[in-house]
């Protein structure tokens, strides 16, 4: 058989062995997906909160340290839903008078604009839209049943996910050395990878979250200054959607220029739409690779086609976490596949002197005459010479005398 016949047939049994070890492993997880997601997503948020815990521990102990820290990210979280929803309640009502007077400005423009649409065409349109939400109306009721029944368990998903993370942000290093155990001889190089899987999920989710949150206050603050209702809302969809490479950001800036095309007419659109593809632009070429760094070294198809697999697979969820996840599996193939270093070579049996380069002595038995009487001794203890002041040189049992020298 021809070698390189022989190493693909060798390859594709491997392959194969590989592909259903992946795809029984991944019938387990949707089986338990409704706690494979909530401790996937404690995953990110214990990288996020990690370092303010880490800090905490220097001057605590780490179960208060623990405690504060999910204490105070219960309280940005319930600060930024309370800003949501006093925005929410005072400007939705003028958001909807606002749209609705675009629309009739939009309906008067198709009219009497350079299109001449016909007004009976319009209103056939919208009879046919309220006609097929008639016709649907189990349907949509069934939906808001289902959609109950996922609430609860989003719920029961987000109670899991902060007991996970509270007990990854207290005892994450126990944890992680009671894993190690299983695997013997191989526990440093399954070490490395770990903590070099870790390091990248760290420095992503880290770098994403403040790319995200810059990208939801400059949004947040051009809706203000153009004066569009919830403003704030929207800042925070910017936010949630930038977790989403490419893609989040898209769609979170399609709903923000409809509001503001609805709210404030198509100048104001167009303004918001520059500022989005400027801001757009800094993401990729300056706060991506400052922020973000080295940490997942992707090219722009391999995210996409990453992100595409991941939200064939698992939805919107698969799609938020289809990067990471892909970058810690490279970061441990990278670091499991590499070769161990070569071991150092013992150590000569005569120890190399301790002058510097060019002060060398010339005689190293003079040399070791001169040494100072504190010297430690090099003789094992009980065999100790009782007169520490002369010391011998090493090599000789008799003391060196000027004739002999001479």
């Amino acid at each position: 058989m021809p070698p390189t016949l022989l190493t693909l047939a060798v390859w594709g049994a491997c392959l194969i062995v590989l592909g259903v070890v992946i795809y029984f492993f991944w019938q387990i997880i949707g089986r338990v997906g409704i706690i494979a997601l909530p401790v996937a997503v404690a995953f990110l948020l214990t990288a996020l909160l990690y370092p303010v815990t880490g800090r905490l521990r220097r001057v605590m102990r780490p179960i208060y340290a623990t405690w504060l820290t999910m204490l105070l990210f219960f309280a940005v979280i319930v600060g930024i839903g309370f800003l949501i929803g006093i925005r929410a309640n005072e400007e939705a009502p003028r958001l909807i008078d606002q749209i609705a007077k675009t629309s009739h400005e939009v309906q008067d423009w198709l009219i009497h604009g350079p299109f001449q649409v016909k007004e009976s065409q319009i209103t056939g349109v919208v009879d046919e839209l309220t006609k097929q939400l008639s016709e649907r109306r189990g349907q949509i009721t069934g939906t808001v049943i289902t959609g109950a029944t996922a609430v609860i368990e989003v719920l029961a998903g987000i109670v899991l996910m902060l007991f996970v993370t509270f007990f990854f942000l207290k005892d994450g290093d126990r944890i992680w050395n009671w894993f190690l155990r299983a695997f013997g001889g191989a526990a440093p190089r399954v070490d490395r990878a770990g903590r070099s899987a870790w390091r990248t999920l760290s420095h992503y989710v880290q770098g994403t979250v403040a790319i995200s949150a810059i990208h939801g206050v400059v949004i947040g603050a051009t809706l203000a200054v153009l004066g569009v209702p919830l403003w704030a809302p929207i800042a925070v969809l910017v936010f949630m959607s930038s977790f989403i490479p490419i893609v989040g950001i898209l769609f979170a800036g399609a709903v923000g220029t409809l509001v503001t095309f609805g709210s404030q007419g198509w100048l104001a659109a167009v303004i918001f739409i520059g500022v989005l593809i400027v801001e757009q632009q800094l993401e990729n070429h300056v706060l991506q690779p400052l922020i973000v760094g080295r940490a997942v070294e992707f090219h722009p198809l391999a995210i996409i086609l990453v992100l595409g697999v991941g939200g064939v697979i698992a939805g919107i969820a698969g799609a938020a976490v289809a990067v990471p996840v892909s970058a810690v599996i490279y970061r441990v193939l990278q670091e499991l596949l590499r070769r161990e270093p070569p071991a150092p070579a013992a150590a000569p049996p005569e120890s190399p002197p301790l002058h510097p380069e060019g002060d060398e002595p010339k005689d190293r038995s003079a040399s070791a005459s001169q040494q100072p009487p504190t010297s430690p001794p090099l003789h094992p203890e009980g065999d100790e010479p009782e007169e520490r002041s002369t010391p011998e040189p090493p090599g000789t049992g008799e003391a060196v005398s000027p004739q002999r020298n001479g």
